[in-house]
C-alpha cells in the first residue's frame, strides 16, 4: 500500500500543493485536517464519544481524543474524506456538520510535527448501531457525560490530545446550545 498524499494548505486553507503523510509531518508542513466529535442525549444527560488512541500508533498513541480525526487524500473533498473516515475507523456514518477549524502546530517528539488546517465536524448519533473500532486506531472508546469530559480535561490535560484540548470546551457550548441545555 501507498502512502496517502496529504493537501498543503496554507493560513487561509487554500491548496497549496501535496506531500506524501510523512515526510508532511517530518517537514512541519501546514496541512489539511479535520475532527470529529459525536454526541448523545440520554435520560437528560449528554454524552460524547471519545476514544483512546491506540498504543502503536505514529504519535499521539495511548491518549484521549475526539470520536474520529484524520486527512482527506489528495483530491478527495472534505465531504467524502469524513465519512471515509468514519466508516473505516468506526463501521458508521452518521450525518455530522462543520461546525468551525483552527490553525495548530504541536511537536511530538524531535522529528515528528502536527502543524494543521483542522476542520471541526459535530453530529449527533442517537442509533443503536453497534459501532466497530478499528483496532489498529482505536484502543478504547466511552461514551462520557459533557460535566465529566470538563472536569477530566483540567483536571488532566496530559491524557488527551492537543488537537482535542483546542476544540473541546467549543464543542461542549455548542452541543449544550444545540440541545437546548443552560449550563
Amino acid at each position: 500500500m501507498t502512502e496517502d498524499e496529504l493537501i498543503l494548505v496554507d493560513l487561509w486553507d487554500r491548496e497549496t500543493g501535496y506531500a506524501p503523510k510523512v515526510r508532511t509531518h517530518e517537514k512541519h508542513l501546514l496541512h489539511r485536517a479535520f475532527s470529529v466529535f459525536l454526541y448523545t442525549e440520554k435520560a437528560g444527560k449528554i454524552y460524547m464519544l471519545l476514544q483512546k488512541r491506540a498504543e502503536q500508533k505514529y504519535h499521539a498513541g495511548g491518549l484521549w481524543t475526539n470520536t474520529c480525526s484524520s486527512h482527506p487524500r489528495k483530491g478527495e473533498l472534505m465531504t467524502d474524506a469524513v465519512p471515509r473516515k468514519m466508516q473505516e475507523e468506526l463501521g458508521i456514518c452518521p450525518s455530522v456538520k462543520e461546525a468551525f477549524s483552527f490553525t495548530y502546530y504541536y511537536q511530538f517528539t524531535e522529528n515528528y510535527v502536527e502543524f494543521e488546517y483542522n476542520h471541526v465536524f459535530v453530529g449527533r448519533y442517537d442509533s443503536n448501531e453497534e459501532i466497530r473500532f478499528d483496532q489498529n486506531e482505536v484502543g478504547a472508546a466511552e461514551w462520557v457525560e459533557l460535566s465529566v469530559v470538563e472536569e477530566r480535561t483540567t483536571a488532566e490535560p496530559e491524557h488527551y490530545t492537543p488537537w482535542f484540548l483546542i476544540a473541546v470546551s467549543k464543542v461542549i457550548c455548542m452541543i449544550k446550545h444545540e440541545v437546548g441545555e443552560k449550563s
